[in-house]
């Protein structure tokens, strides 16, 4: 990337490997898998030339559990896959939640189930990016709806990981991934990079996870001196096994406490035209472009219809939706799914609005003259 802010033409995907390395991303293990497989051949020779580490692991579960090991030295880590590989990660995604070892996985959504449709866009991994792993856990989702907001949010993710101790999914559509736009990106001297919070305290008192007043525990790195316990099984707060109510109670519950007290940094939402808008579209990912060139056409046919673009997922910014409740009179989420953000707007809408989805599973994108027929039906 060039030392000095300037327009480029650039690729989703090349977005993102440029954000993860302007983040301070020092290490990357993955497995070469469509759409996202340019992020790996970006980073595997832009890695090791500005002093980093890139390995071309044997497939996705030793992808995750490479960066897992890369994390807990205390490199800031990533990795990249699409569908089939997210699935192979995810007891891995697992641990890495319960041991609270920072990191970001970025799935690049492809057509499925199984190996589906490899070439074609998606959004079908919602779901599985909040639930795909067993157990009650946390996940931070971000999801970018441009070019450019691939860089930001690859950004965004790994200090979100470094700062709250989670796994943070940035979930791109095949779309955004492969498409070119002119973008401006920031020198590296001038974006935020977040540090993990080091222990302050000699090696014998460091407790692995004794919660700050933030929900956060310190996080020592392998090699300085600090010896813990890390397992995938509930822990105390020395990180050894536990069967004790309240101890095991405390370690899940502070898995979601931290997060809980960083809602609204964690959540991003736009907005646009909603001020009078009695209609809302809501809509992420390469959703957004359409929509956005329907909401164009709608305001120009005179019907007050605004937009909320999701720009984090998990967890849920349910306060965007609950802010406009009281002024719409109709919701329509278009998604490339069946429907699996839908169902979480009509969770947070409790029957106040009308809400109808839009979806498509074929391959192909809905189309902005697709959404204006569907609102234009909902507002007779």
């Amino acid at each position: 990337m060039n030392k000095k802010s300037s327009y480029q033409l650039m690729q989703g995907n090349e977005a993102a490997a440029e954000g993860a390395l302007a983040a301070g991303v020092s290490f990357f293990a993955g497995y070469p898998i469509t759409p996202s497989t340019e992020i790996a051949e970006i980073l595997a020779d832009r890695l090791p030339a500005n002093g980093g580490k890139f390995i071309q692991m044997e497939d996705e579960i030793g992808s995750i559990a490479a960066i897992i090991g890369a994390s807990i030295g205390g490199c800031k880590a990533l990795t990249a896959t699409s569908g089939p590989g997210f699935s192979l990660m995810q007891e891995n995604l697992g641990f890495a939640c319960l041991a609270e070892i920072p990191l970001v996985i970025v799935n690049v959504m492809r057509g499925g189930p199984s190996t589906g449709m490899p070439t074609s866009p998606s959004q079908g991994d919602v779901m599985q990016a909040r639930w795909g792993t067993h157990g009650d856990h946390p996940i931070i989702v971000l999801t970018p709806s441009s070019v450019e907001e691939a860089f930001h949010y690859t950004v965004k993710a790994v200090n979100f990981a470094e700062k709250y101790r989670n796994p943070v999914i940035v979930l791109m559509d095949e779309v955004i991934g492969h498409m070119r736009a002119r973008v401006s990106l920031p020198p590296e001297s001038m974006v935020e990079r977040v540090n993990r919070v080091q222990p302050n305290m000699p090696p014998e008192w460091y407790l692995p996870y004794e919660r700050s007043a933030t929900g956060v525990a310190p996080m020592a790195s392998f090699g300085d001196g600090y010896r813990y316990h890390v397992t995938g099984l509930v822990h105390d707060a020395k990180g050894f096994p536990t069967a004790n109510p309240n101890e095991s109670r405390d370690n899940i519950r502070g898995l979601f406490t931290k997060i809980e007290r960083g809602f609204r940094e964690l959540c991003i939402v736009d907005y646009e035209q909603m001020d009078d808008a009695e209609h809302a579209i809501v809509a992420y990912g390469c959703m957004v472009l359409s929509a956005r060139s329907a909401l164009e056409q709608l305001r120009s046919s005179g019907r007050k219809v605004g937009l909320i673009k999701l720009g984090t997922l998990w967890p849920f910014p349910r306060f965007a939706l609950e802010h406009y409740l009281p002024q719409l009179k109709t919701i329509l989420v278009p998604e490339l799914n069946m429907g699996q953000i839908y169902r979480e707007v009509l969770r947070v809408n409790a029957g106040k609005a009308v809400i109808e989805k839009l979806n498509r599973v074929n391959g192909t994108i809905i189309t902005p003259n697709e959404i204006v027929k569907t609102v234009k039906g909902m507002t007779r």
